[in-house]
């Protein structure tokens, strides 16, 4: 499993379009574009990483009320035990009207064999 399959997956559900890197077709009035910040070993001491730590960034794009869709989203992401490390409004973007919401996020996945 990882963050990207997880996270495209949640967005899919929701019936929100999703891209990771670039959102390539035109543009709804609401979409997701994901962009993966780190994959690190947490949590060892004997050289051997108990967990691969996966964060990724969340790019909201709204022209409507984005807060709503925000809110759904920061409370569904806890509830499916992502951990949040930031969200913060980027601004309105004048020459395409969308507002932009960042939410970056991490999960722990334990390592297989």
């Amino acid at each position: 499993m990882s963050i990207l399959t997880e996270l495209i997956s949640y967005f899919n559900n929701l019936q929100i379009p999703v891209e990771t890197g670039v959102f390539s077709d035109t543009a709804p009035d609401v979409y997701v574009v994901i962009t993966p910040i780190a994959n690190t070993f947490g949590y060892f001491a004997d050289n051997r990483p108990n967990f691969d730590v996966q964060e990724a960034r969340i790019s909201l794009f709204s022209k409507g009320n984005y807060q709503q869709t925000n809110t759904h989203i920061v409370v569904d992401l806890i509830e499916l035990d992502f951990t949040l490390t930031d969200r913060r409004y980027l601004g309105y973007e004048n020459d395409t009207g969308y507002h932009h919401v960042a939410i970056d996020v991490e999960k722990y996945y334990g390592l297989e064999e």
